[in-house]
């Protein structure tokens, strides 16, 4: 299973409440995404098997957000 983690400009419980459905729409069953808003970077991590950073970029961009990768 890969890790991906980002830094995000997701800033509350609500903003990561409303990208849920299309986060969860970027996983397969068994995978799973998880926000930590008390780090300064406010960290996106994904669990999953064959997931496209791009992806991930892609979605919270057009969503408003900023992010990016930390590798």
């Amino acid at each position: 299973m890969d890790v991906l983690v980002f830094k995000t400009s997701v800033k509350n419980e609500l903003q990561a409440s409303q990208l849920q459905p299309k986060l969860d729409k970027l996983i397969q069953q068994g995978e799973c995404w998880n926000f930590d808003l008390e780090d300064c970077d406010r960290i996106l991590r994904f669990e999953a098997n064959q997931i496209r950073a791009e992806k991930i970029l892609k979605t919270l961009h057009q969503s408003g957000f900023e992010c990016e990768e930390l590798l």
